[in-house]
């Protein structure tokens, strides 16, 4: 299914393709903080509609994840980083996808504050 999303004020645009099941709900320090429901797919069925100078980017811990958000209205609709084979993953927020019924979303809590 294609889905297309976006920050609040629009400077930040993307679509990505994959089936919409399962959101993983994180209560780490950064997840929970901004609410994130995350839907993980291979980073090439994610496309950028902005340039990527559009971007903000936000790392901590161990720097392996690029929390991108928008610079202007501070939202987080996206990250990048990789899945424990090296396969380069697109973590979407999809809060910030059009057309998405929360409440259809299977949601699978992560412990995170464990890890």
């Amino acid at each position: 299914m294609h889905y297309e999303g976006s920050c609040h004020c629009g400077q930040i645009t993307f679509e990505v393709e994959g089936e919409l099941e399962k959101v993983m709900e994180c209560n780490c320090s950064h997840c929970s903080r901004k609410g994130y429901l995350l839907w993980f797919v291979p980073l090439a069925d994610f496309t950028l509609n902005s340039p990527e100078s559009a971007l903000s980017t936000y790392t901590f811990n161990q720097h392996v994840i690029k929390h991108h958000f928008c610079p202007t209205c501070g939202c987080a609709p996206f990250g990048f980083g990789a899945d424990r084979s090296g396969a380069e993953t697109a973590a979407i927020n999809v809060r910030c996808l059009e057309g998405v019924e929360l409440t259809n979303l299977e949601r699978v809590p992560v412990d995170g504050r464990a890890l």
